[in-house]
């Protein structure tokens, strides 16, 4: 069965990365995968250092085993177009309406109807099967808005109630309300381990689950290493100077006595590792907010470089190790 694996997260917790990271995850051992992206800010192809995605489906790169990522940025036109045809047989004449400026104008005064246009897309394409039966993707992942908007964009039965009680539109949108709400997808969202992302993650599930969609995994982003073990973090919180004198002196910084090099050092070491042990504590906190929440934790390593092509495919290697087969 293949599955649809919807990626939110609140702005600047890297959601388009990992979107990117679990489509390559997704793809490992000669599964196929498409990426699809909804808010045309190109972020896909900047992270695949390809050019930019048109409205087509493509292949932007090869996962480890043979797998392939293809990809596709969603327009909601084009997208318009396929459906006037599709329902209509409207053809070139709905490309006349394109030229008049018509489709811009349906799809910017009925948001609900873009809604369904792009989400509907997405439906498609885990629904749709090859000649030899079998579906054309194993895995479709979309990168879809921020937390505070997805449940309105996925619920698009609720955004076509003023526009259709019947009719092609109304039947779309109960079609793509059945896939979303079945155990085919699955809504994953993003975050850091930090007090706002973290609040508007468990409202978002919050909300996900009084709206029947499924809610699936929580990835954890850009997680910093522990600098320091329990015991040293427990001498920074406590200021313990003369315990952190001592140690200075015996890896050879000079003498722990006042105004030695080694008693220098204290305050402004203790200074940062108080910083430390206050992170480490904030997150400690947030990790355990997380895990309340009763969903699968993964967890990504900050990449202190920025993220390159081979980044990502390092993010891909640890949340495949992480991903239930």
């Amino acid at each position: 069965m293949s599955r649809l694996h919807v990626v939110s997260g609140k702005g600047g917790t890297g959601k388009t990365t990992v979107a990117a990271a679990l489509a390559l995850a997704l793809a490992a051992d000669g599964k196929r995968t498409l990426l699809v992206e909804v808010e045309g800010r190109q972020g896909i192809a900047q992270l695949f250092e390809t050019e930019a995605l048109p409205y087509e489906e493509r292949k932007i790169a090869t996962a480890p085993g043979g797998g392939e990522v293809h990809a596709l940025a969603i327009d909601p036109e084009y997208a318009l177009l396929d459906y006037l045809h599709m329902f209509y047989k409207l053809g070139s004449a709905g490309r006349a309406l394109k030229k008049l400026g018509a489709i811009d104008f349906a799809t910017t005064i009925a948001p609900g109807l873009r809604d369904v246009l792009l989400t509907g897309k997405a439906c498609e394409a885990v629904r749709r099967k090859g000649k030899d039966g079998k579906f054309v993707y194993d895995s479709v992942v979309m990168d879809a808005p921020p937390t505070g908007r997805i449940t309105r964009f996925l619920n698009v039965n609720h955004e076509v109630a003023g526009l259709a009680r019947t009719g092609p539109i109304h039947n779309q949108a109960q079609a793509v309300m059945r896939v979303l709400k079945s155990p085919q997808t699955a809504v994953h969202l993003v975050t850091l381990l930090e007090e706002m992302p973290v609040q508007e993650t468990a409202d978002g599930i919050a909300e996900l689950r009084a709206d029947g969609l499924p809610a699936g995994a929580v990835i954890i982003n850009m997680v910093r290493p522990a600098i320091l073990d329990h015991d040293a973090v427990e001498i920074a919180a406590n200021g313990q100077r003369a315990a952190v004198a001592k140690a200075l002196s015996q890896a050879g910084l000079g003498g722990a006595r006042r105004g030695g090099l080694a008693e220098r050092l204290v305050d402004p070491l203790l200074e940062q590792a108080r910083e430390h042990a206050e992170r480490v504590g904030l997150e400690r906190t947030q990790r355990a907010e997380l895990s309340d929440l009763g969903l699968p934790l993964h967890e990504l390593e900050l990449l202190t470089d920025g993220i390159d092509l081979a980044g990502l495919y390092r993010l891909a290697a640890d949340l495949r190790k992480q991903w239930p087969s």
